[in-house]
């Protein structure tokens, strides 16, 4: 103990958290540190399996299931609002004002950080008495590439914890909403996109009315 040397300086000039000369911190690095910075997909797909089995314990609908899955993917969209966010240069570091500016963040920005490609499209619903729906569609959904669904539970849909993530970007932004995935994609030979699926994005009341004062002003 005698060897230690004292701290010189005041402890306050002594910040606990120290930011590199180039201004990056931890928020900036990719979780893996390959050359394209991708996730191994057998790695994605065993924790993936994990999670659908421990969510599938003591259920007692098909609906249950997937709700747990909502449920679980909803903290990683808070989360990744953040440092997508943070990420931003600091001119164009702000959330979403309105709905369409955060279907576009989600459709590009959250699909390009998750999957490494933009989503394949993004509708606004045709029946007049919907205003408040939006869908955006995926044709090949990852989380549903790995996964063997039973005859029994052909109307599952494992894409429902990406529509918890949604849900979580659009909580996380004042959009309150209710996201679900939806199975579109016909199970027929020569069909180009079977697993299609469409998150339907289904906004909160008291959100298309501030759309509406928006809209006004």
């Amino acid at each position: 103990m005698s060897n230690l040397q004292p701290i010189k300086g005041n402890s306050k000039d002594q910040p606990g958290l120290r930011y590199p000369t180039n201004g990056k911190t931890i928020y900036h690095r990719p979780l893996n540190r390959s050359k394209a910075s991708e996730l191994s997909g057998a790695s994605f797909a065993y924790l993936f399996s994990e999670m659908v089995g421990y969510a599938s314990k003591k259920i007692e609908s098909i609906q249950d299931l997937e709700k747990r899955l909502n449920v679980q993917g909803h903290p990683i969209g808070l989360k990744l609002l953040d440092l997508l966010l943070y990420r931003e240069p600091p001119r164009s570091q702000t959330r979403p004002l309105n709905i369409i500016t955060l279907l576009h963040f989600i459709k590009i920005n959250v699909w390009q950080h998750l999957f490494g490609r933009a989503a394949d499209g993004l509708e606004k619903s045709s029946d007049p008495s919907k205003p408040d729906e939006y869908m955006i569609i995926d044709n090949e959904p990852l989380v549903n590439r790995y996964i063997s669904v039973p005859k029994d539970m052909s109307q599952l849909n494992c894409a429902a914890y990406v529509a918890g993530i949604i849900e979580g970007v659009c909580d996380g932004s004042a959009f309150p909403a209710r996201v679900t995935a939806h199975s579109v994609g016909k199970q027929e030979e020569g069909e180009m996109w079977p697993g299609r699926t469409v998150f339907l994005v289904k906004f909160a009341p008291e959100v298309m009315e501030r759309e509406g004062y928006l809209g006004k002003g």
